[in-house]
């Protein structure tokens, strides 16, 4: 079971290695499937170091003001998203998430191209929030508004994006006493993959960065709206 998750993990940190995002989109639900104890404090712990090792890595690159603007957006949106998630049956919710996130594809691959301004950065960072909180589907958003920029661009800031937001969620975790002995074990086991995972993704960044960032981006934003709104209907 643990090697099984550790493929997992190694796989979902290659591709936030190597995009920017991706990696609870990619290990949430098959952790969840091996076993639900993975998630969330496990994942949440292993992807907290990728994302401090991500930012260390390219942080000459990132949008600090960019950041900053998103995560005063994700703080309502959050709150909304918990509020929501509450009051509403889930699927609703998750279906509402995947398909605002399936619009920004599709602006995405239009001809129009967002200015990155601080009212889109921050509505952007509320539906990262709505969509974290939902159903772990934070990165897209983002990423999105910022697929237009190199590839160490993307990658740096939404790493500086999810260090920060990591902080906020292990905080909240452990005022709620969900961080136990147990969690932290099985972190520690899987921290390796993750390691793994990340190292094989900087060879794999000259290539991304030969234009490939954006339709990536594109791509698994799409493929995981996609299967998302799948999930709900068929739940």
């Amino acid at each position: 079971m643990i090697v099984l998750a550790g493929l997992v993990v190694a796989v979902g940190s290659f591709v936030q290695g190597g995009v920017g995002f991706g990696f609870a989109l990619i290990a949430t639900p098959l952790l969840a499937l091996i076993d639900p104890a993975l998630v969330p404090v496990p994942l949440l712990l292993v992807s907290s170091v990728h994302a401090v090792l991500a930012l260390a890595r390219e942080r000459g690159d990132t949008d600090w003001p960019g950041v900053g603007w998103s995560l005063l957006g994700r703080l309502p949106g959050t709150a909304a998203g918990a509020l929501a998630v509450a009051l509403l049956p889930v699927k609703v919710f998750t279906a509402v998430v995947a398909v605002t996130v399936l619009v920004c594809v599709g602006l995405a691959v239009s001809r129009w191209r967002p200015r990155r301004t601080r009212p889109a950065l921050l509505v952007a960072g509320a539906v990262s929030g709505l969509g974290g909180t939902a159903a772990s589907l934070g990165g897209p958003p983002l990423a999105l508004l910022y697929a237009g920029e190199s590839g160490s661009r993307v990658r740096s800031t939404l790493a500086a994006y999810f260090t920060a937001g990591s902080v906020v969620s292990i905080g909240a975790l452990a005022a709620a006493g969900q961080i136990r002995p147990d969690g932290l074990t099985t972190g520690l086991i899987l921290l390796p993959f993750t390691l793994v995972g990340f190292a094989l993704s900087g060879p794999a960044r000259r290539l991304l960065d030969g234009g490939w960032v954006r339709p990536l981006v594109v791509v698994l934003a799409g493929g995981s709206a996609l299967a998302l709104l799948g999930r709900a209907l068929l739940s």
